[in-house]
């Protein structure tokens, strides 16, 4: 029996948190080719990206593998494409550089250990190795559907804890940044004097199974004032702390405590305090540990690799299940191998809160989805310039956008899940 009393904490970290500053500039890679790709005509479904980010002073390299349009390849005078040594097209680096400028720019980077205008950007990206291309072009060619990036597991998760369908304690870690960024960005005063980096925790009391409490909160947050110390930082962002838990319908409980800037002052921040990596916060761009994470990282990705697409799909699936009042919990895990297109297997956990059986939930998925790489990306569709934003605060519990972006928080599977149901009865 699932317990019913008990305390659950999770964190999240800002746009300008290093490892979200890589995530942003790799997700950024992702949107300039699939925009470039459509601007020049190329078919989205060949786009290919894999591009991993490493921040630190000054400095930003960006590496992987890639199949992007002409436009993004070195040409020589004559504008021919100019080829290495193995015969594969060189990647011209300006456009990607100035992407991940206008990324920096955008999360407010202009200090002298981290600025925009002076950072040195090295971009190592080169031509997709034919060994992992085939794995998906070839099965597309054999079957008309596309074969998973790779071999991999993946989990999504809903609840009725949050209108998002989200675990309560990232939801409301999330909240806390997001109030926070939008206020140092828009704000006068003092609170403009808060920096890019900044982190939060949230423990959340449940009670009778359901959130009721903040009881410990946690921030650390940059601040540009060098005379600031932890108990100003407090006074500056303590009203908006309260207003993004209170606004979002959770109470602060009466002997909650308070941990801002513990260590004192935090004025170096961004990656010229510490290193960043793209990859780094999947449980941060999840669920917060609240259900299971399959291992494989988001950004950076085009939606060929199942770790994204396919996450994003089982993310779909369980919100619909829980907006469907199938269950007030669900966990889905999916799994895949290189080349294959269709999921080896699906398994679905309503742990304990079903209307249904879970047999039943796993039989209807497969009728209301195509769960290959090419019928999620043609579902959700995924073959869009919608990524840079999903960098930061979370890739789920977020509300759809008309261009498109978030459209695995759609809630428009559920008279489908309901009409499979009924025809199996």
């Amino acid at each position: 029996m699932a317990r019913r009393n008990y305390l659950f904490t999770s964190e999240s970290v800002s746009e300008g948190h290093p490892d979200k500053v890589c995530d942003r500039i790799s997700d950024e890679i992702v949107d300039l080719v699939y925009r470039e790709a459509k601007k020049e005509g190329m078919d989205l479904w060949k786009v290919r990206v894999a591009c991993e980010t490493l921040a630190t002073t000054n400095r930003v390299v960006i590496a992987g593998e890639v199949r992007v349009p002409k436009s993004l390849l070195k040409r020589d005078k004559e504008g021919n494409v100019i080829a290495d040594s193995r015969g594969n097209p060189i990647i011209n680096p300006v456009k990607f550089r100035a992407a991940a400028r206008r990324a920096i720019r955008s999360i407010g980077y202009e200090q002298e250990g981290f600025h925009w205008k002076n950072v040195k950007i090295d971009v190592l990206l080169h031509g997709q190795s034919p060994d992992i291309g085939q794995g998906v072009d070839n099965a597309a060619d054999r079957q008309g559907e596309e074969g998973a990036g790779d071999q991999g597991i993946m989990f999504g998760y809903a609840c009725r804890e949050t209108p998002d369908l989200m675990p309560a304690p990232i939801y409301y870690a999330h909240r806390i940044l997001q109030t926070l960024s939008e206020a140092r960005r828009t704000g006068k005063g003092e609170v403009a004097k808060l920096g890019p980096d900044a982190k939060s925790q949230v423990t959340v009391r449940y009670t009778d199974g359901k959130p009721t409490a903040a009881t410990e909160i946690v921030l650390s947050t940059q601040h540009l004032d060098p005379d600031w110390d932890n108990k100003k930082v407090r006074q500056v962002v303590e009203p908006y702390i309260r207003q993004a838990l209170e606004s979002g319908g959770l109470a602060i409980a009466d002997d909650c405590r308070w941990y801002i800037n513990p260590t004192g002052k935090f004025v170096i921040g961004g990656p010229d305090g510490d290193a960043g990596l793209t990859g780094r916060k999947i449980i941060v761009d999840t669920y917060g540990g609240a259900a299971p994470h399959g291992g494989g990282a988001f950004s950076g990705k085009d939606t060929t690799k199942v770790d994204r697409s396919a996450a994003y799909a089982a993310r779909y699936l369980a919100k619909n299940v829980v907006a469907a009042g199938l269950a007030d919990r669900c966990t889905i895990q999916l799994s895949y191998a290189i080349g294959v297109a269709q999921p080896l297997s699906i398994y679905v956990d309503l742990h304990g809160t079903g209307r249904v059986s879970e047999e039943e939930v796993e039989l209807a998925i497969r009728q209301v989805m195509d769960l290959s790489p090419t019928g999620i990306r043609r579902h959700l569709d995924l073959n869009r310039p919608v990524y840079a934003k999903t960098s930061a605060y979370g890739h789920f519990g977020r509300k759809p956008g008309r261009d498109g972006s978030f459209s695995w928080e759609r809630m428009d599977l559920v008279k489908s899940l309901k009409q499979a149901l009924a025809r199996a009865a």
